[in-house]
């Protein structure tokens, strides 16, 4: 019995020194869970049960206990009963995190989408996929290749792969509970898509990147002189700590802030524009502000994502969530199923041109994969790349969008290959290099 005592009292001892030592971050942990929990649940309609004990059973967010409203549509978490945070969800606009300002009976305005069907098949239509079958792919190698990156779900935890070659799928395969409609979350994949509406509105006429960034708060310091290539390329020289480990500049965004376009905006500069390369998701959200004041409601700036881009090439799986100011989160918070994922990477693929129209021009392809001073050929303009070979099997020209835990489309011209994955974990637990090179070996 003494010993039974002893055990619980160290349990005890072991909890309140954990609650006390990580009190501060509770906030940000309870926000997370819950916006987690919310939007998997209401976009993706997963299981709570396999969010629980897969997506938000990771440190500290696994102490987070989650309650799901199905009626009301939100989810409120806490940790031991402390810092209770709420999710809810809003047509068309997603999950989003609210505060006690939130005011329920506001009416919010949603984009309006249109979702043409026709009688084409993948990449262009909604009618399946073409059944072709290329003498020179070796499918045995290109099954083994898939296989190889969901034999370890302890380690590499992949869960979706397609591989599109000149336009038809040539390989597709879900973990058991995900399927072709299963909405993902790219994370820092939409940062790729912001960086996309940039270049239409180039294309358009209506903005030039290397003119500077039309805030009013910079005008009269040495913020003026900052481009939005600037911002596109990550080199504001803008102080901006990107740890997701801490309470940082980048958790206390997207887990406190109600405006995320402000973050960034009111930074003061560590060195000039484009002296250093600094990894910032409060630049892309910053980005987001930007490209809504280039239109003069509201409702336009909730429109056009869709009407340009993402309802234009059929990607309808696809929804950005905003804050609560009805800003898109344009640096982490857009979902799409993973065909709609690999829709976005062909139309890189093909230079802007979607079935015969041109979204933007074939010059935003090479500007966003021309790589950036100061970030060791890493990274383009809201793209990431292999221009100075980090994977060494693969060709240089790859370039790609990059999310959290291992959300990628990767994009290889000379190979006419768009390849996406899926997951729960990136870096070294998931060997890019390996997977693209297998991929690349099957066709001959």
């Amino acid at each position: 019995m003494k010993n039974v005592r002893r055990i619980l009292l160290v349990i005890v001892v072991v909890v309140v020194v954990t609650i006390i030592y990580q009190y501060p971050k509770l906030n940000i942990i309870s926000g997370y869970a819950a916006k987690n929990m919310a939007s998997s649940v209401f976009i993706a309609n997963r299981t709570a049960s396999s969010i629980t004990e897969n997506d938000n059973n990771v440190p500290l967010i696994k102490l987070a206990n989650s309650q799901i409203d199905q009626e009301q549509q939100q989810v409120s978490s806490s940790v031991f009963g402390l810092m209770e945070r709420k999710a809810i969800y809003m047509d068309g606009l997603g999950c989003v995190l609210i505060n006690e300002t939130y005011d329920s009976n506001k009416p919010n305005l949603k984009p309006k989408r249109t979702k043409k069907v026709n009688n084409l098949p993948f990449p262009f239509g909604n009618m399946g996929v073409k059944d072709s079958i290329f003498e020179n792919v070796d499918y045995e190698l290109l099954h083994q290749a898939m296989d190889n990156v969901f034999s370890d779900q302890e380690t590499e935890k992949t869960r979706t792969v397609l591989i599109v070659y000149k336009d038809h799928i040539i390989g597709e395969k879900y973990l058991n509970g995900f399927n072709k409609n299963t909405q993902i979350l790219g994370w820092s994949m939409t940062k790729s898509v912001l960086a996309t509406l940039y270049g239409i509105l180039q294309h358009q006429g209506k903005i030039n990147v290397d003119k500077a960034v039309p805030i009013d708060e910079w005008k009269h310091d040495e913020r003026s002189a900052i481009t939005l290539n600037n911002l596109l390329r990550m080199q504001s020289g803008l102080a901006w700590d990107e740890d997701y480990t801490a309470i940082s500049d980048v958790t206390r965004m997207l887990f406190l802030d109600a405006d995320m376009t402000q973050s960034q905006l009111h930074k003061k500069p560590i060195a000039e524009p484009k002296a250093i390369w600094n990894y910032s998701s409060g630049t892309s959200n910053l980005l987001s502000g930007v490209l809504r004041k280039q239109f003069k409601t509201h409702q336009e700036y909730l429109d056009f994502p869709y009407t340009s881009l993402i309802d234009k090439i059929g990607m309808h799986s696809m929804l950005l969530e905003s804050d609560m100011e009805g800003n898109f989160v344009g640096s982490s918070y857009g979902w799409a199923n993973t065909r709609d994922w690999a829709k976005f990477g062909l139309l890189y693929l093909h230079k802007g041109n979607w079935n015969g129209k041109q979204l933007f021009s074939p010059t935003w392809v090479d500007y966003v994969s021309k790589p950036t001073y100061d970030s060791e050929g890493k990274f383009g303009a809201h793209f990431w790349l292999n221009a100075f070979g980090r994977y060494p099997d693969v060709p240089k020209d790859l370039f790609f969008a990059d999310g959290y835990q291992g959300q990628y489309v990767f994009i290889i011209p000379s190979k006419d290959l768009v390849v996406v994955r899926t997951g729960l974990t990136q870096g070294t637990e998931f060997d890019i290099n390996g997977f693209i090179r297998d991929v690349i070996a099957s066709i001959h």
